[in-house]
């Protein structure tokens, strides 16, 4: 199937891991390509398969979910990483975000909203949790300090203002009809955004974005 999701699941428990495949194989448009019990395997597996999405948890043997994030990123960063995990400590989320997830998922979540959440993912949006990533926001914001120049480096005022709307949680589609533009042009904008900066998801830009002053934490309500 030409237009599915790929997806690698790194899962060390087996009921987890085995249900979640049972439940992604009823969607037709996602291809479970690979399922592992441990960082180790699943970083492997990623290098083998170069999926579309990975689905990982933080807790497992040998590398955890940041540590295979983060050697994936590295050497693959156009797989977008999706953690599904019982943890939801701002440690733990800060983490995630500067090792370049995608998105997390408590996994409590319902079929519906995994299923969401892979898709949303694949189409270069973030999945986040808007409390939580405003509270990183903010802790990584007091980092920084006063700024002598907030011009927006290499970005053009277009895609500062599409960056900005991502900031926000906004979709692709509804940056789109805020600025007037298709969702195919608004993801364009996006793709070289993170080009420039050097980054492969939203909310890595959105840092980096922060770091540097060119976004304003009030902005982002």
């Amino acid at each position: 199937m030409t237009d599915s999701i790929s997806i690698v699941i790194a899962e060390d428990h087996t009921l987890v891991r085995e249900g979640t495949q049972e439940l992604l194989a009823k969607h037709a448009d996602i291809d479970v390509v690979a399922a592992v019990a441990d960082g180790e395997a699943a970083v492997n597996q990623i290098a083998r398969h170069r999926p579309d999405v990975a689905l990982v948890d933080i807790s497992m043997p040998g590398m955890n979910g940041i540590e295979v994030t983060r050697a994936v990123k590295a050497d693959f960063p156009g797989v977008a990483i999706l953690i599904l995990t019982v943890h939801d400590e701002p440690g733990y989320i800060r983490a995630l975000i500067e090792a370049g997830v995608a998105g997390y998922l408590l996994k409590s979540v319902s079929e519906t909203e995994l299923v969401q959440a892979i898709r949303a993912v694949h189409a270069g949006e973030s999945v986040l949790h808007p409390v939580a990533t405003r509270t990183i926001f903010e802790s990584i914001t007091a980092e920084t300090g006063d700024f002598d120049d907030r011009s927006p480096g290499p970005l053009t005022d277009r895609e500062l203002e599409v960056l900005r709307l991502a900031a926000q949680g906004h979709s692709n589609r509804e940056i789109a009809n805020r600025v007037d533009l298709s969702p195919r042009t608004v993801q364009t904008h996006l793709g070289n955004i993170f080009e420039k900066l050097e980054v492969a998801s939203r909310t890595e830009a959105v840092i980096h974005a922060l770091r540097r002053g060119w976004l304003d934490l009030g902005e982002l309500e």
